[in-house]
């Protein structure tokens, strides 16, 4: 009985330990969050410097002001954009790549394995190292403030990662299924519509919420590229908070912060369960 009795003294220990450690990485992981949200209801001169993560006095003015704008433009605007941006981002990675990735998985053609090993390359390139060709090609092009530099790329199957994780993904689709299709006489494209793109649904789902997230909160992209305010997006809007001399709105930046979440915390829970259920039935035997 004593062995007994010292094992689950141990496990108790371990697990009260476990539980500790697990508090502590939470704690540490939400407090960054807690502090913007207690910042979002505190007074701009209250906000640097202090260390209470909420306030005493709460204020609200930090969101009524959001709703005059930034700079005359209203809030509504950079949302409308990031919202085209995003949306028309993730249509067109899912197209793009999922189109490059049938091919590459499903069609047998002369240097496939060579154009694959190609794209996989392309990973290894830092997004700097284009970024200065790119722009001359576009300002030649003459598309600089327009959101074309920002959307073409994903219209071309140009992320390599969504491609690999589709490809990988239909590669391990049964190969009787596209033999089925074509005795019934399906061609490539019917086949990839009808067959393997529905079956593809937690790649496409994957892909979609991190493309989403990526295209709303992208800051580089549309700084190089846009010019007028109108067409900013909110995360160009962040910046507008801080005016020539270098004076900052914290509250109003915070609290725009904190509604800028929202829709990507909105698009990620809309979509999480398809992406559990998919993933959790995609095993196909």
């Amino acid at each position: 009985m004593s062995l007994v009795h010292t094992k689950a003294r141990r496990w108790n220990t371990g697990s009260l330990v476990w539980h500790l450690g697990s508090l502590a990485v939470l704690a540490v992981v939400l407090y960054p969050v807690v502090w913007v949200i207690g910042g979002s209801f505190k007074p701009n001169d209250e906000i640097v410097g202090s260390l209470d993560l909420f306030p005493t006095d709460p204020v609200t003015d930090n969101y009524r002001r959001l709703a005059d704008g930034i700079a005359d433009i209203p809030i509504s605007t950079f949302f409308g954009n990031s919202l085209f941006l995003a949306v028309g981002s993730v249509i067109g990675v899912l197209l793009s790549s999922s189109f490059a990735a049938y091919a590459f998985a499903k069609i047998d053609f002369a240097g496939r394995n060579l154009l694959f090993a190609l794209m996989i390359g392309t990973l290894l390139l830092p997004y700097h190292v284009l970024l200065i060709p790119q722009y001359v090609l576009f300002q030649k092009l003459e598309l600089i403030n327009t959101y074309t530099p920002l959307l073409l790329g994903k219209y071309l199957a140009t992320d390599a990662f969504f491609v690999f994780l589709m490809v990988q993904f239909m590669r391990g689709l049964p190969r009787e299924l596209d033999e089925a299709a074509r005795l019934d006489g399906c061609g490539h494209l019917r086949t990839y519509w009808s067959i393997v793109l529905p079956l593809c649904r937690p790649a496409l789902i994957t892909s979609a919420i991190f493309t989403f997230i990526n295209a709303w909160n992208d800051f580089m992209g549309p700084l190089i590229y846009l010019n007028e305010p109108e067409k900013y997006t909110v995360s160009l809007g962040l910046k507008m908070f801080v005016d020539q001399d270098g004076v900052a709105n914290y509250g109003g930046m915070i609290a725009m912060s904190l509604v800028a979440l929202l829709p990507v915390v909105a698009f990620f829970l809309a979509f999480q369960r398809y992406l559990i259920d998919g993933m959790a039935t995609s095993g196909l035997k």
